[in-house]
């Protein structure tokens, strides 16, 4: 490694499904985390039933027991109760910073988030043809895929790393009944991918996929659902660490 370089250990987990029945295994995973890492991410899921109360569980959480840069995006779950914007207020003040379409500077790697959204992969995906709500379900799909692409554009030369929750490809979500493949994620946010150097892709949702995968031009994508890697090493803690290395700071311009 370069001696104007360092090594950063990005920790993501997503599928958290926090609430008050769980306050125990996130405050152990939260912990080890910490002392593991020096960045989290966070792939969505955040919540179990996307309730206030739930929310406040994590960020109490988070507070006391997270010590390191928390970066992150909201996913389905978080969603289901119509509550994902004070969800995302309590969590912002708990100083996680939730992205969904904006970017973050952290330890020289620049992360750029977005939800995501399901239409297919490949050849199979949905195409905006037909009723009016097929349209408006494409649609969505190709808006979360333009936020990335922006995100993305905003960000200046350095380690490129995305966060979502829905896949990017169909590698990371085999394994799930093929019926629903097509509502674990879309393609369409893959395009975006592919017109940057991003060294990284971490994405949740998929409980019974596989661990990882990879993107047009080599770009390794992450499944880091809890579910999914518990059940893959039953004996570690159920996050993915992965090491960066990221130019180091001029005197004066980080703290």
């Amino acid at each position: 490694m370069p001696v104007n370089e360092r090594v950063v250990k990005v920790a993501a987990v997503g599928d958290i499904h926090c609430n008050e029945s769980h306050r125990d295994i996130v405050h152990t995973l939260l912990a080890h985390i910490t002392e593991a890492a020096d960045v989290l991410v966070l792939c969505g899921d955040l919540t179990d039933t996307g309730l206030i109360e739930e929310a406040h569980i994590l960020a109490r959480e988070i507070t006391t027991t997270v010590t390191i840069p928390v970066v992150g995006v909201l996913g389905n779950h978080d969603f289901e109760s119509g509550k994902q914007h004070e969800i995302r207020h309590i969590l912002c003040d708990a100083g996680v910073t939730l992205l969904d379409g904006e970017t973050a500077e952290v330890h020289g790697i620049g992360f750029a988030g977005v939800k995501g959204f399901a239409g297919g992969f490949d050849r199979y995906q949905l195409e905006a043809w037909g009723e009016a709500v097929i349209k408006d379900f494409v649609q969505e799909a190709m808006d979360e895929a333009l936020k990335l692409e922006l995100a993305l554009a905003r960000l200046r030369e350095m380690p490129l790393v995305v966060v979502m929750h829905y896949s990017p490809i169909r590698a990371t979500v085999e394994g799930e009944p093929w019926e629903i493949l097509p509502f674990l994620g879309s393609s369409r946010l893959e395009v975006p991918l592919t017109w940057f150097d991003v060294v990284a892709v971490f994405h949740g949702h998929a409980h019974n996929g596989k661990p990882e995968g990879h993107a047009t031009r080599n770009i390794p994508v992450y499944n880091v659902a809890l579910p999914l890697l518990r059940s893959l090493h039953p004996d570690r803690y159920p996050f993915r660490l992965l090491e960066i290395s990221s130019p180091l700071p001029i005197p004066g311009m980080e703290p």
